[in-house]
């Protein structure tokens, strides 16, 4: 790739085809951080156009630090450590070099395929294909991002409302393994088996129903609680609740409420100071078993029971954008 520096005064029929070539610019001569800042501009498919050019340009455009920022751009605020984890562990457990160098190709083409219009990619792919399977390492954040794109790679997330808004999980969070469909630009998501009831999968999730866990557990385990001593009422928290001990915990939105001794007064509410803490779930209707319960400040672990279900760990919110979230999900209608 050349770039051509022309005198303003030759004239076109005094134009020479060497004086041409002698003040050609090659794209690589280019000063370092000249290079480097057109490169950090272009899109993810304009690198990868750039990537088939030639071996040091590819070597350029898949470095991990240019696709580190389309990674936070596109990724960042669905991808956990726990899906990292899971791309580690699957770069790890892929032993056999044939068919990773075969799979890692056929990956790649169809990834590149959606990002590289057709005419470049057949004159470009082909040539340098091969160079480009043997410099990418397949544990680069490149091929994380196309494996992400390409939809190959199902990663650890949560999604609100599950199962398209579904009444019995309205204003919950939970978790589910995912795929990206580059097509719709949507998710499909698979959620785990709840006891001997079958894995629900659910097509066309939207990006704004998806979060990376909060956090970094096992939806079956317990999370510890540590902002006990701080809850007051009116404070927004998520805490963990499953149908019974067989299922998975899921995130559901709630607030600290007052105790029923208390008039709500400002001036007089010492809510703060007992042990027990209410919370209630003001989406649904008063009088409903499900608007309110209570846990025990300083010893609350797991509680509950086969019929209501049991209570799990607290995490209270503070960040507006978790808060104002659940609010934009908040059912047009109040739950019995």
């Amino acid at each position: 790739m050349s770039m051509k520096k022309r005198n303003p005064t030759s004239k076109v029929e005094n134009f020479d085809e060497s004086t041409t070539e002698e003040n050609e610019i090659c794209l690589l001569d280019l000063p370092e951080l000249v290079l480097e800042s057109i490169l950090e501009r272009l899109r993810p498919d304009g690198l990868c156009s750039m990537a088939g050019v030639c071996s040091a340009l590819r070597d350029r455009c898949t470095s991990d630090r240019l696709w580190e920022r389309h990674m936070k751009r596109k990724w960042g605020r669905v991808i956990g450590p726990a899906a990292h984890r899971e791309w580690q562990w699957q770069m790890v457990s892929r032993k056999d070099s044939g068919f990773l160098e075969r799979s890692q190709r056929r990956g790649l083409m169809r990834s590149l395929s959606r990002l590289w219009p057709f005419s470049l990619m057949r004159s470009n792919f082909d040539t340098s294909a091969k160079g480009m399977k043997s410099s990418l390492p397949i544990d680069s954040i490149m091929s994380w991002y196309l494996a992400l794109e390409s939809g190959k790679f199902w990663f650890p997330a949560q999604v609100y409302n599950r199962e398209n808004g579904h009444v019995g999980f309205m204003l919950s969070c939970y978790d589910a393994q995912l795929c990206y469909d580059s097509r719709t630009d949507t998710f499909q998501a698979r959620y785990p088996p709840h006891g001997r009831r079958a894995a629900a999968v659910e097509n066309g999730v939207t990006w704004d129903r998806l979060r990376a866990p909060p956090i970094d557990i096992s939806p079956h385990d317990l999370h510890i609680s540590d902002c006990l001593t701080e809850l007051r009422p009116e404070d927004h928290i998520e805490i963990q609740w499953r149908r019974n001990k067989e299922f998975p915990y899921g995130w559901w939105y709630g607030v600290v409420g007052h105790l029923e001794s208390c008039d709500g007064s400002d001036n007089y509410c010492r809510c703060r100071e007992s042990d027990t803490v209410v919370l209630e779930f003001n989406q649904y209707t008063p009088g409903s078993r499900w608007r309110q319960t209570s846990v025990h400040r300083k010893d609350h672990r797991e509680e509950g029971n086969e019929a209501d279900g049991f209570y799990g760990g607290i995490r209270k919110l503070s960040a507006h954008d978790e808060i104002s979230m659940w609010r934009r999900l908040w059912p047009a209608e109040i739950l019995e």
